[in-house]
């Protein structure tokens, strides 16, 4: 059955709870810890665990500078659904993707996640699927998993390329190589679904190489990734329980600076002078930046002086994707009983991806269904009144099910990731133009002061939640250890990124 959830006050409180929950000991290092000081910007799963590797280190003498009014960056629950009926959804990030295969490599989420009793359910994204299209239920599975097999040998041929030395390109150009040449509405929409609604970019826009390493060093055992399978977080207080709670571990209220938001960054080879939306400025040995790449590339964030050429670069080099998860809520099911469901449309992506967490597996009774879509799409419907976006997905509902009456919903939400100037868009993918130097210059240090992580700083997880896992990670090490060396060079940069041999005019 059916049970309704906790109320959005709570929900925007937890994080400032669990912090707050701590004892305050006037003797304990944390609070009066001597040496430099760090500001770490950005209270996400890479600057929770930035802080906790640092607090390993025994360095205590540093505070998490967040804009939001709790802990866990693009981890954002959202409590949807009319009065009495609501249920606590992820807008934000939702999986644990890979999790581990025997005694093999953990996925340090899924770790977390167990540590703190998260509730999560294996998504089976393969078999449990319907396929549809604008003249209702077809079935097209043969050409859906023809897709499974084309996106398997678009990512084996990837890895050829790289033992053999041979230049990207983008993941369009490898689907031709690979011979998969979709043409139809059905074959279109099946790929959108391998690959799109993975990466939240289409195959032309992004590198056939990064892509298929993004995808085997998570999910392919046997070049050392985690398992095939993805967990859904199902838990009520929401994702980011697992991460705040482990912020709670460890930190101490005076650690913790919420609803700060960072406008500014002055920056010289001796310290870091951050000044917030307040007016008030602090002042520091080291800052590590956090923020999404996003908010880098839309000068969201002021960087005195201007950041240098090679870094700039970088930034603007990668791209920040848009994934959109789009919530109805009906006063009953009346739609498929698997738990995914795949719309073929004349135009590729339209409102293709289809999830129901009225299911057995997930939220039966809640009468909640959700379709996704990204990039460009993404962009397009976040400049749309609501009303109109709504149409929209019940014109395509209303196609799906042509013998049936598909009523108005009782509730209806998305999240406009690309417009929020905290985030500007949901996470990064790799373009076939960016070349592994820019990537280095993108994590680089600047001025031996200025740090720099995230999810879209990690080489072989970017875009993933354990990206930003692992970045936190090593550049807290490497930060700790500056710290402990009375200063270093910190992550160092490539000054120019040039082709292996000239143009030929």
């Amino acid at each position: 059955m059916y049970v309704p959830t906790l109320r959005n006050s709570l929900l925007g409180v937890l994080a400032l709870s669990l912090v707050s929950a701590l004892p305050v000991n006037d003797t304990d290092p944390a609070t009066n810890s001597k040496g430099p000081r760090v500001l770490i910007l950005g209270g996400g799963v890479a600057g929770i665990i930035a802080a906790r590797t640092l607090y390993g280190q025994g360095i205590h003498n540093f505070a998490i500078v967040e804009a939001r009014g709790e802990l866990g960056g693009r981890l954002m629950t959202y409590a949807f659904g009319a009065p009495g009926r609501e249920v606590s959804l992820e807008v934000g990030a939702n999986w644990v993707q890979g999790t581990q295969t025997g005694d093999g490599p953990e996925n340090p989420i899924w770790k977390l996640a167990k540590k703190h009793g998260l509730k999560t359910q294996y998504n089976d994204w393969d078999e449990s699927i319907s396929t549809y299209d604008s003249t209702g239920p077809v079935d097209y599975l043969d050409v859906f998993k023809a897709s499974v097999d084309h996106y398997t040998a678009l990512t084996v041929a990837a890895g050829g390329r790289v033992t053999q030395n041979l230049v990207d390109t983008t993941a369009r150009t490898g689907y031709s190589l690979v011979g998969a040449k979709e043409r139809t509405p059905h074959a279109l929409a099946s790929e959108y679904y391998q690959f799109d609604w993975e990466y939240a970019q289409t195959p032309e826009e992004s590198s056939w190489i990064a892509s298929s390493w993004g995808n085997n060093f998570t999910y392919d055992v046997d070049v050392g990734g985690f398992s095939d399978d993805n967990y859904m977080s199902l838990d009520q207080r929401g994702f980011k329980y697992f991460i705040q709670a482990e912020a709670a571990e460890f930190l101490q209220p005076d650690q913790v600076r919420l609803n700060a938001t960072v406008k500014s960054i002055a920056y010289s080879s001796t310290d870091v002078k951050v000044t917030l939306a307040s007016g008030e400025t602090l002042v520091a040995d080291y800052a590590l930046c956090t923020f999404s790449l996003g908010v880098l590339q839309n000068d969201d964030v002021v960087f005195e002086p201007a950041l240098p050429d090679w870094k700039q670069e970088a930034i603007q080099s990668m791209t920040m994707a848009t994934y959109t998860k789009i919530f109805l809520q009906f006063p009953k099911k009346f739609w498929f009983d698997t738990e995914m469901g795949l719309y073929a449309d004349k135009q590729r992506g339209r409102y293709a991806v289809w999830q129901s967490l009225d299911h057995e597996n997930f939220f039966p009774g809640s009468g909640i269904i959700f379709v996704t879509v990204t990039g460009d799409f993404s962009q397009r419907i976040e400049a749309l009144p609501d009303s109109q976006v709504q149409d929209e997905v019940l014109g395509v509902l209303r196609s799906m099910y042509p013998h049936i009456t598909v009523p108005d919903p009782i509730a209806f939400h998305f999240t406009r990731w690309g417009a929020d100037p905290l985030f500007r868009g949901s996470y990064s993918n790799w373009p076939a133009s960016l070349f592994s130097e820019h990537h280095e210059n993108l994590r680089a240090t600047v001025e031996q002061r200025l740090w720099f992580a995230g999810e879209a700083t990690s080489q072989k997880y970017f875009g993933f939640l354990h990206g930003a896992y692992f970045e936190g990670l090593d550049v807290g090490h490497a930060l700790a250890e500056c710290i402990r060396n009375d200063g270093c060079v910190g992550l160092e940069h490539v000054k120019e990124v040039v082709n292996a041999r000239p143009y030929k005019l």
